[in-house]
């Protein structure tokens, strides 16, 4: 978060550049893997924890804005059903959006 002093006794703060916590589910009962990669890693993929029900975990701190992602289920891409939007990346594929404010 940015604060900025502008005069003595007056603080103005922004969250424009803060970041928060998000949580992506993704329903794979039968997965051996599942892992989340988007815009905010760099597209590496980042392991989910797999739930005692089957539905896998991850927490990324995100900054405001739009965010693209996918889901990979023991290496396939997957669209997140409960995705602000769906997008296609550069080769053509469709990613799943998310927006944060």
């Amino acid at each position: 978060m940015n604060i900025t002093q502008n005069n003595p006794g007056y603080a103005s703060c922004s969250a424009k550049n803060s970041r928060k916590p998000v949580n992506f589910y993704c329903a794979a009962p039968h997965a051996i893997s599942v892992e989340l990669a988007g815009d905010f890693n760099h597209w590496h993929p980042f392991p989910m924890q797999r739930s005692v029900d089957g539905w896998w975990l991850a927490q990324v701190e995100l900054g405001h804005g739009h965010h693209q992602y996918r889901f990979l289920v023991d290496g396939k891409p997957m669209l997140d059903p409960h995705a602000t939007g769906v997008a296609r990346d550069e080769h053509d594929e469709q990613i799943s959006l998310i927006a944060v404010s």
